[in-house]
């Protein structure tokens, strides 16, 4: 049947005060303050009374690294910028196993989808020779989740012995990568509306790849219209390194290897300087925000409305749950208003703005038009919120109420059209063992 979600107490949409009627996976109408659908008979719908909901689109995570939800708060890395905390992390990555990343992978999404998410971009970069189907495993995992995903198809070839961070047991050759990346496109990626799996070339980062690669990335992905991400102005030791590397600051080395392109987003793009924003604006390069990672490793504060105004996409992304530590956007859109305000006044980073990042923003950066509004025609992917918490007593604008009172947990979420979250469970998913099966892993991996 279709479903009218009536009445809500708070939505992010105008003009739809009576609520939303979602038929065949699509938003059908938006219904006005004291009306009824006009779409479908009422007699033909199921309806949600969500006058205790605040309604929002499903948000859109993008940038991740799922796996890392295994060293979360991980003693060695511990207190440390990026360079040091990716040097103790990254022997202890180099012993992941497929059932560390399917595992990894499932509880990544069902926090994410617990916080509200419906889709979620995966920055996969590390294929030891236990793990040569890391995305095999991950696109499983997902369809069987229901979570829409973009997965990254990340590399490393520049290792230690080359003048790179990684250690060698991480890398692989060149002509592995772009054969793996190839036969992933061709076997998972998805186009057109509606699209649950999706493929993108991703390269590490400046210092964990070659020139060399960089360029290939960029060729094979315009060859089959996918995009293209990666890490880049993260930290003031990235940008020493391209300077001693390449003779060139990141930026300019993005667009020496075809990369200053609207098909590439890029995640963290901290340290950019005001020139450097214009050019990003102009070329539509999308910024993933990444507060709490940010903050968590002393990097910056991203310079969000700034790209916006330029031209840029800005959307937003938990990072890897060793950087965060954790994978609630819902709590990451608050993050971003607040340090958003450190920067700007607030009323110019406000909480819609924050809404926007997690939202359109991140669609913009994913390529995607069919998600990221509750507008009629686009995907029934959407996010309820109860306010019936202590924190929130007393509290007066609903949208508002959910950041600035921090909210932490959807009650239901569709995606689709389906029902993936019901009254705060998962349908079908035994967290419990989850949460088992995951800690057991990670208490192997990192021991």
């Amino acid at each position: 049947m279709a479903v009218w979600i009536k009445t809500p107490l708070g939505i992010l949409a105008e003009n739809a005060e009576g609520g939303l009627v979602i038929k065949d996976g699509k938003i059908a109408e938006l219904v006005g303050k004291g009306e009824v659908p006009s779409s479908v008979p009422t007699s033909e719908l199921e309806i949600l009374d969500a006058s205790n909901h605040v309604v929002l689109p499903g948000l859109i995570n993008t940038h991740h690294h799922f796996y890392q939800t295994l060293t979360r708060a991980c003693p060695p890395a511990l207190n440390k910028p990026l360079f040091p905390w990716l040097k103790a992390l990254y022997p202890i990555w180099a012993r992941l196993s497929p059932k560390m990343i399917e595992l990894s992978t499932r509880l990544a999404l069902a926090e994410l989808l617990l916080s509200g998410c419906t889709t979620a971009a995966d920055h996969h970069y590390l294929f030891p020779k236990a793990l040569p189907d890391a995305i095999d495993i991950q696109a499983n995992t997902a369809r069987q989740m229901g979570l829409r995903v973009t997965l990254t198809r990340g590399s490393m070839s520049l290792g230690e012995d080359q003048g790179g961070l990684p250690p060698q047991s991480t890398v692989q050759d060149e002509e592995t990568i772009l054969e793996d990346s190839e036969r992933l496109i061709q076997r998972y990626h998805e186009t057109g509306e509606d699209a649950f799996v999706q493929i993108a070339l991703a390269p590490c980062s400046p210092f964990s790849v070659s020139t060399e690669l960089m360029k290939s990335s960029a060729e094979l992905a315009r060859k089959y219209g996918v995009r293209l991400h990666t890490h880049l102005a993260e930290t003031h030791d990235e940008t020493a390194f391209c300077e001693k590397m390449f003779g060139l600051r990141p930026l300019d080395y993005l667009e020496s290897v075809g990369w200053l392109t609207d098909d590439v987003w890029l995640a963290h793009g901290i340290h950019f300087e005001t020139e450097e924003i214009q050019r990003l604006g102009k070329a539509g390069v999308g910024i993933c925000h990444c507060p709490s990672s940010n903050m968590v490793l002393s990097s910056g504060i991203c310079r969000t409305l700034e790209l916006t105004a330029a031209g840029s996409p800005v959307g937003l992304g938990v990072d890897g749950s060793a950087s965060n530590d954790g994978s609630n956007l819902i709590q990451e859109v608050r993050q971003a208003l607040l340090i958003g305000r450190l920067r700007y006044p607030a009323n110019e980073m406000t909480h819609l703005e924050a809404f926007k990042m997690a939202t359109e923003g991140s669609a913009g950066c994913l390529g995607r038009d069919d998600i990221g509004k509750l507008e009629v025609g686009m995907a029934a992917d959407i996010a309820l919120f109860k306010l019936d918490e202590p924190r929130f007593s007393g509290a007066g604008d609903p949208l508002a109420a959910l950041l600035l009172c921090g909210a932490h947990k959807a009650d239901h979420v569709m995606v689709s059209g389906k029902w993936r979250l019901k009254n705060g469970e998962i349908p079908g998913l035994d967290m419990a063992s989850l949460i088992a099966e995951h800690s057991s892993l990670a208490r192997e991996l990192v021991t």
